[in-house]
C-alpha cells in the first residue's frame, strides 16, 4: 500500500523535519520539499497499520503543525 503524507511545519523548521522523516527508512521511500498547503510530502510505502503508527510517530514531532495522509486506493474504472 503507498500513501502521501502532507506535512505543514512551524516557520523555520522544515529542514530540521525532513531529518527526522528520512530516518524512517523502512516506510518513507521520498520526502520533498513543497510549496503550497504543506511544506513536505512524504511518499509512504507499507501495510495500513505500519501508514497509520507512521503518521501517529509523525504527529509527536514538535515541529510538526499538521499532516494530511492520502491513501492510494484501487478504483476500477472499467477502463
Amino acid at each position: 500500500m503507498k500513501a502521501l503524507c502532507l506535512i505543514t511545519v512551524k516557520p523555520g523548521k522544515v529542514d530540521i523535519v525532513v531529518d527526522i522523516v528520512k530516518k524512517k527508512r523502512k516506510i518513507v521511500k521520498t520526502t520533498m520539499i513543497v510549496s503550497g498547503r504543506a511544506d513536505i510530502a512524504a511518499v509512504l510505502h507499507g501495510s495500513i497499520d505500519e501508514i497509520n503508527n507512521t503518521v501517529i510517530d509523525f504527529k509527536k514531532i514538535k515541529e510538526i503543525v499538521t499532516t494530511e495522509t492520502l491513501i492510494e486506493v484501487e478504483v476500477n474504472m472499467g477502463w
